[in-house]
């Protein structure tokens, strides 16, 4: 599948935890019970989604020093 949208430096941060946890973006959703295309979003930057945002980076512990810029 190739990627139309850039992944933003949250995405980024997003996908390195989720490879340190041995988690798929699908299972991770799963666990969670968030929306499979809201955690697409984030990692593009299609939206904000501010409510996910917030608990994907609580539940990965992602700093917002890492996800900006």
């Amino acid at each position: 599948m190739r990627r139309t949208r850039p992944i933003t430096a949250f995405g980024w941060a997003v996908k390195k935890r989720l490879a340190e946890r041995k988690l798929d973006q699908k299972e991770f959703c799963r666990r969670y019970g968030i929306p499979e295309y809201r955690l697409s979003n984030l990692i593009s930057g299609t939206r904000k989604a501010e409510k996910y945002r917030k608990q994907v980076a609580e539940l990965l512990g992602i700093e917002e020093r890492e996800s900006s810029g």
